[in-house]
């Protein structure tokens, strides 16, 4: 197997530093919109540091079973190849497409990625709010098909990093919109900031990584409306800045409900139903808040 030549991640957090600081003194000094909170900072901060920690804990599992599926390939991808390079920035982004909407649509990993959204700031701090339990969701396994088809791991995490630096600078508020082409095509802050938002109208929509293209093929497109400004955080936001709360209390949620869940149909609810799913109907998951919202709007 070749070897990454780097890391874009690694390489690229000198930077993510040296950007929060001059968001930081743009917000403070020159008017721009970017709002900090000390504890939230730090929560944020400590979410990325966990996380890197956790990646180290499960990254063998992940290796292994990417060069597994690697070595029953289908085809032989060279990284020297530059339409290799072309063909894998698109599928990696529709990996990560799939990922993301999975990781908001059902539960087992909504829980791993609910701790991305649980700050009510949006700054490029927010960015580093990342899973520490990604490994052990599996939410790894939407890659598995590019190295089953031929693309050397190497190649994979390269480009998953690509596509995680690229959206480190998305979360802001400082950037309002670019001209429509790059809007079109590209996911933007004003993209981002909606996916980030908790108003009904928002909720689900713009999971791209960096195209925005798929949202727009698959329905899951929402642009951000001047009339209607993001709020931020979760449907059921947390009230403090207690770091393992954040990271674990969707997983406690989860084990609290399948102690009394009554069927096996219960435990599947629970499990992969999606965020917000009882077997009564009590709680309300995104379509129903969404449903309800769309009720009380005036008829156009």
């Amino acid at each position: 197997m070749e070897k990454a030549h780097f890391d874009p991640v690694t390489l690229a957090v000198p930077a993510f530093v040296v950007l929060i600081i001059l968001e930081i003194l743009a917000g403070k000094y020159l008017n721009a919109k970017a709002r900090y909170e000390t504890k939230d900072t730090a929560t944020s901060l400590a979410m990325g540091f966990g996380s890197t920690l956790a990646g180290m804990l499960t990254g063998g599992l992940v290796a292994a079973s990417m060069l597994w599926v690697y070595e029953h390939r289908v085809f032989s991808i060279p990284m020297t190849a530059w339409w290799a390079w072309v063909a894998i920035f698109f599928l990696e982004d529709f990996c990560y497409y799939l990922f993301h909407r999975l990781a908001h649509e059902r539960r087992f990993w909504w829980a791993s990625h609910v701790n991305h959204h649980t700050s009510q700031h949006y700054n490029l701090s927010t960015a580093l709010r990342q899973t520490w339990t990604g490994g052990v969701a599996f939410t790894w396994i939407v890659w598995l098909p590019l190295a089953f088809l031929g693309f050397p791991p190497a190649m994979i995490a390269i480009e998953k990093g690509i596509s995680l630096v690229y959206q480190f600078w998305i979360h802001t508020e400082a950037v309002k919109r670019f001209p429509k082409p790059i809007e079109w095509v590209f996911n933007t802050p004003s993209h981002h900031r909606v996916h980030h938002a908790r108003n009904p109208r928002y909720l689900d929509k713009n999971y791209a990584g960096i195209l925005i293209i798929w949202d727009r093929m698959f329905g899951t497109f929402e642009p951000e409306r001047d009339d209607e400004p993001c709020r931020y955080g979760i449907v059921k936001n947390l009230g403090d800045f207690n770091l393992l709360r954040a990271v674990f209390h969707e997983w406690i949620a989860i084990f609290a409900d399948l102690a009394h869940a009554r069927s096996p149909k219960e435990v599947a609810g629970y499990l992969f139903g999606p965020p917000g799913w009882s077997p009564d109907g009590s709680r309300q998951t995104s379509a129903e808040l969404k449903r309800r919202w769309r009720a009380r709007q005036p008829a156009e």
